[in-house]
């Protein structure tokens, strides 16, 4: 008999986002493998738009509905993905029924909350730490995220490491698009406050900034910055595959990240990161071999240029899909 696994997330499709990319690369493999899968996820209750991220949409009275799924499945393994309402209804359900959950925490949600709300940084985390707190384990993408968070009095912290679609992800020689001006520097992420994008925007780098991505801050960027810049919207599999192979240097800009996945898929495509020497970039790239970290994001640009196409896809190829998958399955039903 198939051992169940609930899924419970407040990040889905059509969001665009990291945690929906993990959980779209795993399911399939947990299928594969004999799972049976449950996913809850926000488009299956009433939704609010989040005020400051019109994109991203709440469940809204959820806690009964939760439970009444809870009950009727019956899982041999749970796992809260987010920290929002469908993760705090899964949360209250789970510990009235007294069934151990997992915890995933994916995001510093605490940063991208002051970046908008200054000020609201401690007590947000301190919801969060309260969150996970009550789970069994608590999963998360690298060593120095674990070690982030015990230190702030996170307990029972494991890692799951994330991967890379590295057959997706290979850089295409032809890609059907016009040329672009060399060298070509791109920006592939939201556009959003979090996400710092405007850092880019700003930076002076010759031949060709291109710009791939949706996001809140789209139109103001477009508007400010257009004239120094390709803004090409969302992109996804082979489409943005193909962006990308047009491209030299992945430019990442964000200073909020827990790991980056976008940067591991430049990797994979050839791609050199230049970023800020922070949690994500730090834990990924190996300085002056497949990218460089700095404050000067403009130096390291540019110094990217001279670094190995066949370095950068080496090191993606570390990062699989089903180590990640094992790592999983082990956390959950440890």
């Amino acid at each position: 008999m198939k051992k169940k696994i609930l899924l419970v997330t407040d990040a889905w499709a059509p969001q665009v986002n990291g945690v929906v990319r993990v959980l779209y690369a795993l399911l399939p493999i947990l299928k594969a493998r004999g799972y049976d899968v449950t996913i809850i996820e926000p488009g299956q209750f009433t939704t609010v738009s989040l005020p400051f991220y019109p994109d991203i949409r709440l469940a809204l009275f959820a806690r009964r509905r939760v439970q009444k799924i809870l009950e009727d499945l019956q899982p041999d393994a749970v796992c809260l993905v987010t920290e929002g309402p469908l993760g705090l209804a899964a949360s209250a359900a789970c510990r009235r029924k007294g069934i151990p959950f997992v915890t995933w925490y994916h995001s510093h949600f605490q940063l991208y909350v002051n970046v908008r709300l200054h000020g609201l940084m401690r007590p947000v985390y301190s919801l969060i730490r309260r969150f996970h707190s009550r789970a069994v384990r608590t999963m998360v993408s690298t060593q120095s995220l674990k070690l982030e968070l015990e230190s702030t009095g996170f307990r029972n912290v494991v890692v799951t490491p994330l991967g890379v679609d590295t057959k997706l992800f290979t850089r295409n020689p032809n890609p059907p698009l016009p040329p672009l001006p060399k060298p070509v520097f791109v920006y592939f992420s939201r556009l959003a406050p979090e996400k710092n994008p405007e850092e880019f925007m700003k930076l002076e780098l010759p031949g060709t900034k291109l710009v791939i991505g949706p996001g809140p801050l789209r139109a103001k960027l477009e508007k400010e910055y257009g004239e120094g810049h390709i803004f090409v919207g969302p992109k996804k599999g082979q489409e943005l595959v193909d962006w990308l192979s047009l491209a030299d240097v992945f430019v990442f800009p964000s200073r909020t990240e827990t790991f980056g996945l976008v940067a591991l898929e430049a990797l994979a495509c050839g791609l050199p990161v230049a970023a800020h020497d922070v949690m994500g970039p730090r834990d990924i790239v190996t300085e002056g071999k497949d990218g460089y970290l700095s404050d000067d994001l403009t130096q390291a640009s540019i110094a990217c240029l001279a670094l190995s196409p066949e370095d950068c896809r080496h090191k993606a190829e570390q990062y699989s899909w089903e180590r990640s998958a094992d790592a999983l399955i082990k956390n959950l039903f440890a």
